[in-house]
C-alpha cells in the first residue's frame, strides 16, 4: 500500500493545494505545547496548519490511525479514522473550523465563499483526489462522517496539556 505522505510530498501542486484551502503543512508537525494522550498511547505530529494547530496520527501503526487535530487556543478533536478519511475531509469541505455545528447550510455558505475567492477549486479539489487515489464523499457526508468521529470514537482521545494535566476543551461537542 503506498502512502499518501509519500504521494503529498512528491508533487508539489498536491502540496500546495492540501497547504491551501487544506491548511494542512507537512512540513510544520511539531506542536507549540507539551501534550499527549491521557490513554497513554503514542501520539505523532506529522502536520500543521497555518495558524499553530497540529495533526497527531494517535497510537501505533500507519496512515490507518486515527487523526487528532489540536489547535493552538487549547482545544483538540478527533477528526478522522485514518489520513485517507482526513484528506477527504480536507478536500470537500476545507472550511470544516467555520462550520460549529457542521450543518449542511454552514457548509454551502464557506463554499460559495471559498469558490467565489478560487473558481476553478473544485477542478483542483478532483485533481487531488486523483493523485490521491481517494473518491470523494459528498461534502454533507465529510461533515456527518467528521460529527461521528469527534463525539464518538473521539471520547476516548482526550489530549492533554502535559505540564499542567489539563485535558484540551473539545473542538466539536454536541
Amino acid at each position: 500500500m503506498r502512502s499518501l505522505i509519500s504521494v503529498i510530498r512528491q508533487d508539489d501542486d498536491l502540496a500546495d493545494f492540501l497547504s491551501w484551502p487544506g491548511d494542512l503543512d507537512l512540513d510544520h508537525g511539531d506542536h507549540v505545547e507539551e501534550v499527549h494522550l491521557a490513554s497513554g498511547a503514542a501520539l505523532e505530529g506529522f502536520a500543521g496548519d497555518g495558524a499553530g494547530g497540529t495533526y497527531y496520527f494517535c497510537g501505533d501503526g500507519g496512515e490507518e490511525r486515527p487523526v487528532l487535530y489540536a489547535d493552538s487556543e487549547g482545544q483538540a478533536a478527533l477528526l478522522a479514522i485514518g489520513l485517507p478519511e482526513l484528506l477527504q475531509l480536507l478536500l470537500v469541505a476545507p472550511w470544516w473550523r467555520d462550520c460549529p455545528t457542521l450543518t449542511a447550510e454552514e457548509g454551502a455558505e464557506r463554499a460559495a465563499e471559498y469558490l467565489e475567492d478560487m473558481p476553478d477549486l473544485e477542478v483542483r479539489r478532483d485533481r487531488a483526489a486523483a493523485a490521491l487515489g481517494l473518491t470523494l464523499p459528498t461534502e454533507a457526508e465529510a461533515l456527518t462522517r467528521l460529527r461521528e468521529v469527534a463525539v464518538g470514537a473521539g471520547a476516548d482521545y482526550a489530549l492533554v496539556f502535559t505540564p499542567e494535566g489539563t485535558v484540551y476543551e473539545p473542538l466539536i461537542a454536541f
